[in-house]
């Protein structure tokens, strides 16, 4: 059994929109939010700050926990491909910092093919990871109270 992986991931959001990693499988696109893996040694701030500038080329203002879920991949449509997979995905709402423009980073994750901003209200339409994260980032949209909320074992 290989050990729990904790992971980070940005939640962006300006005008109505979330910022977003653009991916190609055997399936097409598919879009993540902008993230990854903590290294020993790291804080999750640490380690968010790194994946942000690896993946969006961008600094980060981090702000609060908002969501976190659970994927173990044998219950889960990718469990062929996936192994045996725990992970745990700690979600902060995020700023981009004052002057920063995102693009691809310089270390893109290894089906990463871009960045783009995804209208909020039509998350729904998009084949996103975790499905999970789109109603309550809808409601935080609308200005609602989001968090911190556990997702569960989702994808």
């Amino acid at each position: 059994m290989n050990p729990i992986r904790n992971s980070v991931k940005a939640i962006l959001i300006e005008e109505g929109k979330l910022l977003v990693t653009r991916n190609r499988d055997a399936d097409g696109e598919f879009y993540l939010l902008p993230g990854g893996g903590q290294r020993p040694g790291e804080t999750f701030l640490q380690a968010l700050e790194r994946e942000c500038l690896e993946e969006i080329g961008a600094k980060i203002v981090i702000e609060e926990i908002l969501l976190i879920r659970e994927y173990i991949s044998a219950h889960h449509e990718f469990a062929d491909t996936d192994g045996d997979v725990h992970q745990i995905e700690f979600m902060f709402r995020c700023a981009l910092s004052d002057g920063e423009r995102p693009r691809i980073g310089p270390v893109p994750d290894i089906w990463q093919t871009g960045i783009v901003w995804l209208p909020i209200d039509r998350l729904g339409k998009y084949r996103l990871y975790p499905a999970a994260i789109v109603e309550p980032l809808q409601r935080l949209a609308r200005g609602e109270e989001v968090g911190p909320c556990y997702l569960g074992d989702v994808n």
